[in-house]
């Protein structure tokens, strides 16, 4: 056989694989960033990695690796559906995965006893371990003095200290990696045995031992961080500065966007106006500047307001706040049949549904896990973002009451503050209903120490969400664009008509169509025909008014849309599209993830019917009491 076709026959090198394993929030994907140059999400709470996340590394001996970023965990006997991804990914069970050749285990090194207990757990698999001491810094700041030598000696591992956050921090790190990169082959994997809760506890009575045999210094908590607390963590008063700060969120959205919107509408205007120089037919004239720029542009103008929100939420998530949120959240979680932990997941699913769902995996008990997926879409999220401000600017006046809130803020907020009401009471009626009251777990969860927020990873974090925005906005939306375009401009008038075009177009059909079930509501048929492509994407519906009054209005109402739909609508109407926005159901991606996430068919049309019944009514109430007080 020559050469060549030894080459062609000899298998392909596979890089090895490094496994990150470590309890929750001890840094685990600031470290994965840090060595493969990602930019995965981190955040100072636990819960934020559900699923694993792969890179490729090049160490300092130039072998190429893979890094591998697992969910925390506390213990291979995995309880939830994300410590089962975890325990399957090391020992080599997962599905299209191969065992990993270097299990890093990554301790918090401020907070080292669970992590030694983990590392313990991880040396029974076989496999060659080693330990990484991250947060090195806030350990040496609180006076901890950790003997690594010692450690590694008594551990029987290798122990290196990390931080990930600073250039340089992984450098011992990636050495050690190149060192057991290179023995890893002559190294076996054991028959592995989930402990039970005896072996549990003889490991947890080995890692004291550990900690006593290699660990100095006072070890007590950041001292600024236990003051805070005393204010924030407060029954009472900890609860009003929560609300404080979702408050000045909401009023900021309005005050601080409008510059960075008028900006965004001025280019859009000013590209609407290169279009009607174009020596082009008027039908192509109007798919341009009526379906592509006018819908799109509807929606894109919205940007700066996602973008002051997203902002406050990752100070506070990197400030270490959220997991206090948490903590205050939990009695009246709890009063509503939602376990503590499903805090993160409604949280994630102000921004997405979709993360927030799965972020679920992290809740133990399956029943409460389909109880918070099932209210996890009635959260706020940012697709729902243009919708309220183009209608709150629309009807609601620039004012301020009291003094100094803002009215249009006031609105937002309270928009928020019904879907949050919603979701409670869904939780309230499945869990008396539906699991006949089911007691819950007790709620666990570790406060991190306040940290400074890095202006680096706030970036990388507002350039991401700004980036799926504008992607959505090219795809998805963009799509429905075209198709209400389409169905609002065709079949032409026939000649003689009197009256708009668009009357006789198949948008027009459609919408008079459903218009018997929808009148009880107050909507006309421009408001039916942008609620069904609405299902698909929810910021669609604001692209499709835009579009349907610009073709319908001419260029007056494409460049005002909020000033055709205030001539149009009456205050009842807008009230009752409100409330059909607040509970109205997913968009298709969400229906799809939550299909998934419960293995089946049965949860996603329960899931839509349940919250498409709740907008339906919440639309017809509103418009009913808004009528009656005269604002129809």
């Amino acid at each position: 056989m020559s050469d060549a076709s030894s080459a062609l026959a000899s298998p392909p090198v596979v890089s090895p694989v490094v496994a990150l394993v470590g309890n929750p929030n001890c840094g685990k994907t600031a470290l994965f960033n840090a060595l493969t140059g990602s930019r995965q999400k981190v955040a100072n709470y636990p819960g934020v990695t559900i699923e694993k996340k792969v890179g490729p590394l090049v160490t300092p001996a130039g072998r190429t690796v893979r890094i591998v970023d697992l969910p925390g965990t506390y213990s291979l006997r995995a309880r939830s559906p994300d410590e089962e991804i975890t325990r399957d990914v090391v020992l080599g069970r997962a599905q299209k995965d191969v065992a990993p050749d270097l299990i890093v285990c990554v301790g918090d090194a401020s907070n080292l006893r669970l992590a030694l207990r983990l590392a313990l757990e991880l040396k029974q698999v076989g496999r060659p371990v080693m330990l990484s001491l991250n947060m090195m810094d806030i350990a040496r700041r609180r006076g901890i003095e950790i003997d690594t030598d010692r450690l590694s000696r008594e551990l029987g591992v290798p122990v290196v200290s990390s931080i990930a956050v600073r250039r340089g921090g992984t450098d011992a790190l990636l050495a050690e990696i190149d060192r057991q990169i290179v023995r890893q082959a002559a190294v076996g994997a054991a028959e592995w045995q989930a402990p039970d809760a005896g072996a549990l506890r003889g490991a947890q009575r080995e890692a004291d031992r550990l900690l006593a045999a290699a660990v100095r210094g006072p070890g007590n908590p950041d001292s600024l961080t236990a003051r805070v607390d005393k204010v924030l963590l407060h029954p009472v008063l900890g609860l009003v500065i929560l609300l404080a700060i979702l408050f000045v969120m909401f009023q900021a959205v309005f005050a601080w966007a409008q510059p960075g919107m008028d900006a965004i509408e001025a280019s859009f205007h000013w590209l609407g106006g290169l279009v009607e120089q174009l020596p082009l037919p008027d039908l192509a004239k109007s798919f341009l500047k009526d379906g592509l720029i006018g819908g799109v542009g509807a929606v894109i103008v919205f940007l700066p307001q996602i973008v002051i929100l997203f902002f406050f939420i990752l100070v506070l998530e990197d400030l270490g706040y959220m997991a206090r949120a948490a903590f205050l959240m939990d009695r009246i979680m709890g009063g509503a049949g939602l376990h503590g932990r499903a805090f993160i997941p409604l949280l994630s699913s102000f921004a997405c549904a979709i993360p927030g769902i799965m972020s679920t995996r992290v809740i133990d008990d399956r029943r409460d896990r389909l109880t918070t997926i099932l209210v996890a879409p009635l959260m706020t999220c940012s697709a729902r973002i243009p919708v309220y401000t183009l209608i709150i600017g629309a009807f609601i006046p620039d004012r301020e009451v009291w003094g100094f809130v803002g009215l249009q803020g006031l609105v937002m907020f309270g928009l928020y503050a019904v879907g949050i009401a919603g979701a409670l009471t869904v939780s309230f009626v499945v869990k008396r209903l539906v699991w006949q009251g089911k007691p819950g777990e007790p709620f666990m969860l570790e406060l991190p120490d306040y940290k400074i927020p890095q202006a680096r990873s706030l970036a990388i974090g507002l350039w991401t969400r700004a980036m799926a925005f504008l992607k959505r906005a090219g795809t998805t939306i963009l799509a429905m664009m075209i198709l209400i375009w389409l169905l609002a401009s065709f079949p032409q008038p026939p000649e003689g008509a009197t009256d708009p075009a668009i009357d006789y177009s198949f948008a027009a059909m459609i919408g008079s169509a459903i218009q018997p079930l929808t009148a009880p509501l107050g909507f006309n048929w421009q408001i039916n025909v942008a609620l069904i492509p609405g299902m698909a994407a929810r910021e669609v519906a604001v692209g499709s008014l835009g579009t349907i009054y610009a073709i319908s209005g001419g260029e007056e109402a494409a460049e005002q849309i909020g000033q055709a739909l205030s001539g149009q609508w009456s205050l009842a109407t807008a009230l009752a599209f409100l409330a059909w926005y607040v509970f109205a159901p997913q968009c298709a991606s969400t229906l799809a993830v939550i299909r998934r996430e419960t293995g089946g068919w049965k949860w996603m049309w329960i899931t839509f019917f349940y919250m498409l019944t709740l907008a339906y009514v919440a639309a017809l109430v509103t418009n009913q009491i808004a009528r009656a007080l005269g604002a129809g």
